[in-house]
């Protein structure tokens, strides 16, 4: 007879008896011929069901999901109290033009004179930002033609690489070229559409990029779904006159948090070429870090903007859900993810979020969000900095797989508490197991039903190994775990906002580990490794899970040089003061960024 559990209700949990317990995740790691026979095993019948209830079993996922009385009612979609307003912002009008909603947030910037930049070489190594480009384009330094040859020589080359690393899945030098030619008489008539004109910007497989197909990173997906226009986001960069590089690799389906793609090649990190990018955006993340494009846009369901930011040592911002379109993309159905940016400095990630910015019409019926802000860096903010009060759950924020990381977002909070006064407080956040399990059923589920119909009309077997463990296991949840894991979803959404009426943001490393070595064995076959992704997702299901915004900024390096980033989590619709923190991170962080192994400096043609 199996023992039925009882919890209390959230509002009863008493927090000081909260107990930090570190996961452990029990499931093989598995490459090569061993790993390809596990999977056609787990997929026979009655064998396959068997192996996968031993396995939910020694991770307590069926104890919790059907063995546990869960007093809270379902959450389907975030649900939010009414938000403060933050102070110090400018407010973004979500109904006008992607231009002046750019021109908006330029206006927020702190001084710059880019012309320094680009007249003293002696400096150390930045990378270039968008003000950069501009200023270079306006001032008849260089065309975005001749930074395109650039870019393209770059591409072509990678693909050339053995074994095939590729940044981009599709890619059109043709089309490139016919962008920066139009872009570049925008320049010489002196009308470019804003300060994005001429900006290089690759798009992630999963979102859609007139006349690129949407693969998602499979051999499949474009036979059974057409493109034919580009997804809402693009179309709003479209306007302000980026240039769009191509389709970008990925973890297939986005299904997998190392960016492992057997099927086209696995793209490797710019810092240590053996090593991963991360993922699920890992060619976006890739392409930045590398230099050659500005910036990406990437889609977030589960750290898959910040964990690959987060290894390469760029910043990736994840929006609050309901914040930006998902129309256009694969994923345009689901409750967990958000597409967002990634760029070099936060200060790019505010000019493109402030483009793509806007919310769909059924969410903003649903969800009420709040006006889009952004803070104004180019106004004295150390009195705001200074009032903020900053979450931290040590026991949390210490559990990694090296002290190295841990450390280093220490060091980056001691200087922002010296350099501004910041508070801060330490939280407890109970059920961060039931948290994770909450949001694998309900991702799982979601991803489920958006291929499974194709998967069962033939094309399931198509997909890499471990998308088809993956699939093995959604499909082991029923219609009442996913109940379950939503109750459970009401249940830490009423922790976050408890501890928000005492916080303005929780920090936490981005991820729990750098940048992992690539098994020579997963390149063919890819590879299942739940202890790895374990390390990788340990702090961002939140702000997937309640849709709260985050954002990964780089802090430093570890001994190997292997980029580390500080998480930012914000209250809801709060983006504005994640890039508030975030901004000022980094720059008390970013004197000593080093220059990746595998960078390309596309601005500075000759």
């Amino acid at each position: 007879m199996v023992k039925k559990l009882e919890m209390l209700p959230a509002k009863d949990v008493d927090l000081s008896s909260v107990k930090y317990e570190h996961e452990v995740v029990k499931a093989p790691h598995l490459t090569g011929f061993v790993f390809r026979f596990f999977v056609r095993i787990l997929e026979l019948p009655l064998i396959g069901p068997a192996i996968m209830t031993h396995l939910k079993k020694d991770n307590k996922i069926d104890q919790l999901l059907r063995h546990t009385v869960i007093p809270e009612g379902p959450m389907f979609k975030p649900e939010y109290p009414p938000r403060e307003t933050e102070p110090g912002v400018v407010v973004l009008d979500e109904d006008g033009s992607p231009a002046s909603r750019v021109e908006s947030a330029l206006k927020c910037l702190p001084q710059y004179d880019p012309s320094k930049s680009w007249e003293d070489s002696s400096l150390p190594f930045r990378y270039w930002k968008i003000r950069d480009y501009a200023h270079a384009y306006r001032s008849g330094k260089v065309t975005p033609s001749m930074v395109a040859e650039r870019i393209i020589s770059v591409i072509e080359e990678n693909c050339r690489i053995k074994p095939p690393a590729p940044l981009l899945i599709s890619f059109d030098a043709a089309e490139v070229r016919k962008q920066a030619a139009a872009s570049t008489q925008r320049f010489e008539a002196g009308n470019p559409l804003s300060i994005l004109d001429g900006i290089f910007i690759t798009i992630k497989d999963d979102i859609d990029l007139y006349p690129h197909p949407s693969k998602g990173a499979s051999t499949w997906m474009h036979e059974v779904r057409t493109v034919k226009e580009d997804a809402v986001c693009v179309s709003r960069l479209r306007s302000c006159g980026v240039i769009f590089v191509g389709k970008a690799n990925m973890h297939e389906f986005g299904m997998g948090t190392t960016g492992n793609n057997p099927n086209y090649g696995t793209t490797r990190n710019p810092h240590a070429p053996d090593r991963y990018t991360g993922g699920s955006s890992s060619g976006p993340a890739a392409i930045v870090a590398s230099g050659i494009c500005s910036a990406a846009l990437g889609t977030d369901g589960g750290g898959s903007v910040r964990i690959p930011s987060s290894l390469c040592g760029v910043v990736g911002l994840k929006s609050n859900y309901g914040r930006t379109s998902m129309q256009g993309s694969l994923c345009d159905s689901g409750t967990v993810e958000i597409i967002g940016p990634i760029a070099s400095s936060v200060e790019d990630i505010m000019l493109v979020y402030a483009a793509m910015l806007g919310a769909s019409p059924e969410n903003r019926i649903s969800l009420r969000p709040s006006p889009p802000c952004l803070p104004a860096l180019s106004l004295d903010d150390s009195d705001i900095l200074g009032s903020l009060r900053i979450g931290k759950y040590t026991a949390w924020f210490n559990d990694v797989h090296s002290t190295e990381v841990s450390d280093k977002c220490e060091d980056a909070l001691n200087l922002l508490t010296k350099a501004h006064g910041c508070e801060i407080i330490e939280i407890v956040i109970p059920e961060l197991h039931e948290m994770r399990t909450a949001h694998v059923v309900s991702i799982g589920s979601e991803c489920l039903s958006s291929i499974n119909a194709d998967c069962e009309d033939g094309k399931g077997v198509k997909s890499t190994y471990d998308t088809r463990t993956s699939m093995v296991l959604f499909r082991s949840f029923t219609a009442a775990d996913y109940i379950a894991a939503q109750r459970i979803r009401r249940r830490i959404m009423h922790y976050h906002m408890e501890i928000f009426k005492k916080v303005d943001i929780i920090v936490t490393p981005t991820t729990g580990m750098t940048a992992p070595k690539i098994p020579p064995s997963a390149l063919q076959s890819g590879e299942t490794d739940m202890q790895t992704t374990a390390y990788l997702m340990r702090f961002i299901i939140a702000g997937n899970l309640l849709g709260l915004p985050a954002i990964s900024v780089p802090v430093g390096y570890d001994k190997s040089g292997l980029p580390i980033g500080l998480q930012v989590i914000g209250r809801p619709w709060a983006e504005a003061t994640i890039l508030r923190i975030a901004s000022a991170v980094e720059r008390l962080c970013g004197e000593s960024k080093k220059r990746p192994l595998q960078y390309h400096d596309v601005l500075r043609t000759n």
